[in-house]
C-alpha cells in the first residue's frame, strides 16, 4: 500500500514531503514489530539494544559513557535502564577497578541466552528477505547514511 492511501492523504506538497513522512511512519511500524518481539523476552527494545553492546564488548566491561555513544535511541537515564537490566540478572554491575568513581558493567551468561533467543527475529530476517534483494537493503544503507551525516551537519 502506498503512503497516501496508508494515511489516507491526497497528495503531499513535494517529494521531500512524501519521503520525510514515509520514513517517519515506516520508521515508527518497523520500532512497534521490534518492541512487540523484544517484549516476548520481557525486555524493551532499548534494553536488547544495550544488551548488544554489552556482547560485542564482552569479556570486556562497559561502561555508562560508553553505552549512551552506542545506543541507537537517545537515553538521558543510562543509570535506570542498567539497573532493570541488573534487576532481571542480564547484567553484572561492580565498581570499575581503573576508575572508581565509574561502574564496570559486564552481560551475564542469561543475558547471552536471552540475546540469542531474540536475535534473529530482531533481525527482521523475515521481513526485509521477502520485500529487498540484499542489493536494495546495500542501496537503502547507502541513502540513509548520506542523509544521517548531512543531518550531523545540522547540528
Amino acid at each position: 500500500m502506498k503512503i497516501e492511501e496508508e494515511l489516507q492523504v491526497r497528495q503531499f506538497k513535494s517529494e521531500w514531503h512524501k519521503a520525510t513522512v514515509n520514513l517517519v511512519f515506516t520508521a515508527n511500524k518497523l520500532t512497534e514489530i521490534l518492541e512487540k518481539r523484544a517484549e516476548k523476552q520481557q525486555i524493551t527494545l532499548q534494553q536488547f539494544n544495550a544488551l548488544r553492546i554489552l556482547r560485542g564488548q564482552y569479556p570486556q566491561p562497559a561502561n555508562n559513557n560508553l553505552l549512551k555513544t552506542r545506543l541507537l535511541t537517545n537515553t538521558p537515564d543510562i543509570s535506570r535502564l542498567m539497573d532493570r537490566l541488573v534487576a532481571k540478572n542480564l547484567v553484572s554491575r561492580c565498581k570499575s577497578a581503573e576508575d572508581k568513581r565509574s561502574v564496570d558493567l559486564v552481560i551475564t551468561d542469561k543475558g547471552l541466552v536471552v540475546l540469542e533467543e531474540l536475535e534473529e527475529t530482531m533481525l527482521l530476517n523475515d521481513i526485509l528477505p521477502k520485500n529487498f534483494k540484499e542489493k536494495d537493503c546495500e542501496r537503502l544503507s547507502d541513502l540513509l547514511d548520506k542523509l544521517r551525516n548531512s543531518l550531523r551537519l545540522e547540528e
